[in-house]
């Protein structure tokens, strides 16, 4: 039986995705790496029992992001025509980032090591992060003669500001997890052994809110980075109309006025 690239774990409303090829540190190279990931994702998104997402890497790596011998050897995608090429990246690894975009509930990458091109992208495509001590950051791919292919300086822009993505990218340099906490590229930084504890009390305190206002709050915090402020207004409005409907709004007002906790239940 071959090994599982992406692994699942679910609990608690809480979805655990790891990305499992430690052995090469978890690259992205490879059409199988891309469909195991994306159908991950897209299955989480359509749990409706799943309130948040927490997104690692197996090992002592978060991402390696691309293959470099299997670009030097022009293997797999690389050995392609141009157009072959672009395809690839259409069909391929840039599905992951309008995966990530496009899902209704809150994300925690949890970098437990080096994310390194593509996969310091993969970490910025995530809602929030939270870092180990070991974690490393490289916006690199001008080390290598090529660009972020895969969505990076959208998501870097829109993360760091202009200014910072633009160093980080030009530069192409190294950014350990104490400088990723003063730029703001993550939450926190902790011991490697204390990580996954804090990612999973970061996505309780989520997970523990009225799960369809919780999805519509996501909307509109995607909404938020394409709208102008009109029609921003108008989609809250909407949503907010809905929202008041709820059950659980109730419930929750409710729960404030009477001093308890309260039970969501969806509705």
């Amino acid at each position: 039986m071959t090994k599982s690239l992406v692994l699942t774990d679910i609990k608690n409303r809480i979805a655990t995705v790891t990305l499992n090829d430690p052995d090469r540190r978890n690259p992205f190279t490879g059409i199988e790496m891309v469909d195991s990931l994306v159908n991950a994702i897209e299955d989480v998104n359509r749990n409706l029992d799943v309130g948040v997402m927490i997104l690692t890497g197996a090992g002592s790596a978060f991402s390696s992001g691309g293959d470099i011998k299997a670009m030097a050897a022009k293997s797999d995608q690389f050995g392609l025509s141009p157009i072959g090429v672009a395809e690839s990246y259409l069909e391929g690894i840039q599905r992951i980032p309008l995966a990530l975009y496009n899902m209704d509930i809150p994300t925690i990458a949890a970098v437990n090591g080096p994310a390194i091109g593509a996969g310091c992208d993969l970490a910025m495509m995530c809602d929030m992060r939270i870092a180990s001590e070991n974690a490393r950051f490289g916006e690199v791919f001008l080390n290598i003669g090529i660009i972020p292919g895969d969505a990076g300086s959208w998501f870097l822009i829109r993360r760091l500001g202009y200014q910072r993505a633009a160093e980080l990218t030009f530069s192409s340099r190294l950014v350990d997890a104490a400088e990723a906490l003063e730029l703001g590229m993550v939450l926190e930084v902790l011991p490697t052994d204390k990580l996954m504890e804090r990612a999973q009390e970061r996505a309780a305190v989520i997970a523990a809110k009225p799960p369809r206002t919780l999805r519509a709050a996501k909307r509109l915090m995607r909404h938020a980075e394409r709208m102008d402020l009109p029609d921003y207004l108008s989609s809250a409005a909407t949503y907010q109309a809905l929202m008041h409907q709820t059950k659980d709004h109730m419930e929750a007002v409710n729960a404030i006025l009477e001093k308890r906790t309260p039970n969501f239940s969806g509705d």
